[in-house]
């Protein structure tokens, strides 16, 4: 097989063509590297090769990107990566990172757990499934939500008081419990936060 074109595309990608027909988009580092000129005889093991190169280095590339834009868990990253790139390359791609130190599930988790229950005055129960649903085990969520000053009645008062201030009115009332138990807090502590902001509370 003949290389009989390389054509410059979008986002440092090249379309490469052999024995006249086009192949597929690769990343242009990587056939320069490589030296994939106009004119290489290559084989299908070396062309095997030079994709997946290229898909490594767009994997990377393209976690960096991420992360650029905020943290990320290892799971949610690989998660992202997975949606245009190979399990290997994803994966890949992931431990470089963490390698770098660029993501680390501890810290992620810590700087989550505060987002979710200070931020989002979330229950801590909810806030450690949502933890565990960005990847995060057992332990390490356990270990970010305990070092947290956590108090479920402060946390409801201040919800109520910021989203729903006319809690005295029937209506307002309900939308309030039914968003409490959205974010994870039980009956018991919603009745006792309200009855200390309105009264009674039947």
């Amino acid at each position: 097989m003949t290389i009989t074109a390389i054509e410059p595309r979008r986002r440092q990608m090249c379309a490469l063509f052999i024995d006249g027909e086009y192949v597929m988009n690769l990343d242009a580092q990587t056939l320069i590297e490589n030296r994939f000129d106009v004119g290489r005889e290559i084989d299908d093991d070396e062309l095997g090769e030079i994709i997946e190169k290229s898909n490594e280095r767009r994997a990377k590339d393209k976690a960096l990107w991420l992360i650029s834009y905020r943290s990320h868990s290892k799971k949610e990253l690989f998660d992202k990566l997975r949606r245009d790139f190979d399990e290997d390359s994803a994966q890949k791609a992931v431990d470089r990172m963490q390698e770098l130190g660029l993501i680390n599930d501890g810290e992620f988790a810590k700087a989550y757990a505060r987002k979710l229950v200070y931020g989002k005055k979330m229950s801590l129960r909810a806030a450690e499934l949502e933890l565990r649903r960005k990847g995060i085990d057992e332990i390490t969520a356990e270990q970010a939500l305990s070092e947290l000053e956590y108090d479920a009645q402060t946390q409801i008062i201040e919800f109520i008081s910021k989203k729903y201030r006319n809690i005295e009115d029937e209506k307002v009332r309900r939308r309030a419990v039914a968003a409490l138990q959205r974010k994870g807090y039980g009956w018991d502590d919603i009745k006792q936060a309200i009855e200390s902001m309105s009264g009674d509370f039947d």
